[in-house]
C-alpha cells in the first residue's frame, strides 16, 4: 500500500524543469513581466544563446512559459 500524498506529484511535476541550474538561472529575470529574447536571458544566465533556447524549449513544453512570436523572435 503506497502512503504517498497524491498532492506529491502535483508538485513534482513543475518541480523537474526548473530543478537545473541553467533554466533556474534564467526564470527570476522573467519574473518583471516583461518579454525577455533568449539572447536577453543567456546574458543574464551567463550561457550561450542556444543553450538557453534548449532550457527554454523544455519550459515551455512543460507548461511553466508561454511563448510569444515578435518578429523574428520568440
Amino acid at each position: 500500500m503506497s502512503t504517498e500524498d497524491p498532492r506529491a506529484a502535483g508538485l513534482a511535476a513543475p518541480a523537474g524543469p526548473i530543478a537545473d541550474r541553467t533554466r533556474a538561472a534564467g526564470l527570476p529575470a522573467l519574473l518583471d513581466g516583461r518579454a525577455w529574447t533568449a539572447g536577453e536571458l543567456a546574458r543574464h544566465a551567463g550561457v550561450a544563446p542556444s543553450t538557453l533556447s534548449e532550457h527554454l524549449d523544455r519550459l515551455v513544453a512543460g507548461g511553466l512559459l508561454v511563448q510569444e512570436r515578435q518578429g523574428r523572435h520568440r
